[in-house]
């Protein structure tokens, strides 16, 4: 019986070791499948926060356009909400209603130094009413707020096509001295903004503030180009590259050529630190990225149409935007295209004729002055 029992309590130790060594494997196999599943968990939460994360470099695009809605403002008990009315809607319904049967849209940008009242948005706007065929554009204008004040004055003269920009960290709304940081920000927040219209879709002629609309620009841009620019100084040839551009005007046709442009265009900042968005354009735009591999047709217009105080030319015929270019100081801007449009007033009242000699315009003598002045200094 001894040995009986001594039999069965070895067979049921081995069973039990052989239980204990099956119950040991499958313990080892559910914590591989614990840890392969913690693994790519893991894995998938890195992806995320490197997609998301704000600190991560981007080029344009839909994750950029996100922080383009429409930011409230703190409750206010004394004010009624601007950016919670009823008027307000999305950047894209905005544009949406804007936009020609093209898709194409009229930008503007506008801070409060100069919006205001009797300063250069008045001006502009004005432009649009007393031009030749201009005033049925102002449907197809948007106008980019970059700050509070910039955007309640709007509402007030523009009230259809406003749309307020937010961005973190940085005030937009004093008068922005040439070159200084703030500048710089504001320029590249702007080409940052534009390359987002183009993902969605939307061509669009970019137009500074201090330009003034006097025809409709229209039927004398070039039925093919991605991107066609106005100029400082032009040479006569609109497919020569040596042609000194100035990015107070343009028209770009959304397409992919354009988007990957602009993705150059931007993240080129880096490598010309300092620069404005026109002079870094000025030195990429010989880039064989752009001129070989993405085949992007640049086209310059014309001084004669597409004017300025930088080659100013006096005859009133052909004109079609004036722009206060080579020009230091606001009210030095402001005088001087006022006077621009009296001159244009006057021509179209007497037809373009006074006692039989063709009208001209007047010298910019306020910008000009400033100037010669400036040049002096410096020597």
């Amino acid at each position: 019986m001894a040995d009986v029992r001594s039999v069965s309590i070895t067979e049921e130790g081995c069973n039990n070791n052989s239980l204990r060594r099956e119950q040991l494997i499958i313990g080892r196999r559910d914590m591989k499948r614990i840890t392969v599943f913690l693994t790519a968990t893991v894995l998938m939460l890195l992806v995320c926060y490197r997609w998301e994360s704000p600190i991560q470099p981007q080029l344009l695009g839909f994750s950029a356009f996100t922080s383009l809605q429409p930011i409230p403002t703190k409750q206010d008990s004394n004010k009624t909400n601007l950016y919670e009315s009823k008027d307000v809607r999305s950047l894209e319904d905005i544009m949406r209603e804007a936009a020609t049967e093209e898709k194409t849209v009229i930008i503007t940008f506008l801070n409060r130094a100069w919006a205001e009242p009797n300063s250069i948005f008045d001006l502009f706007i004005e432009s649009f009413h007393v031009g030749q065929g201009t005033k049925r554009l102002l449907r197809h204008l948007v106008v980019i707020c970059l700050d509070e004040k910039a955007y309640s004055r709007c509402l007030k003269v523009y009230p259809h096509r406003c749309y307020f920009l937010k961005t973190a960290g940085v005030d937009f709304s004093g008068q922005k001295n040439y070159m200084t940081q703030d500048y710089l920000k504001m320029m590249w927040r702007r080409i940052e903004f534009l390359g987002s219209l183009l993902k969605l879709g939307y061509s669009f002629i970019s137009t500074d503030m201090d330009i003034m609309w006097l025809r409709d620009p229209f039927p004398r841009l070039f039925s093919k180009g991605d991107f066609q620019v106005s100029c400082d100084s032009y040479n006569g040839n609109s497919m020569d590259k040596r042609n000194l551009v100035n990015t107070g005007f343009y028209f770009v046709q959304a397409n992919q050529r354009t988007v990957k442009f602009y993705n150059y265009w931007y993240s080129s900042r880096s490598r010309f630190g300092g620069k404005k968005d026109q002079d870094v354009f000025n030195k990429i735009k010989h880039d064989r990225y752009i001129t070989k591999k993405l085949g992007l047709t640049i086209r310059f217009l014309d001084t004669v149409y597409f004017r300025g105080f930088c080659q100013m030319r006096r005859e009133m015929s052909k004109v079609i935007t004036m722009h206060a270019n080579c020009c230091f100081g606001l009210q030095n801007k402001i005088f001087d295209l006022r006077q621009v449009l009296e001159d244009w007033n006057a021509y179209i009242s007497a037809a373009g004729t006074v006692d039989g000699r063709k009208m001209r315009w007047r010298s910019p003598d306020h910008c000009w002055g400033r100037v010669k002045k400036t040049k002096k200094t410096r020597v």
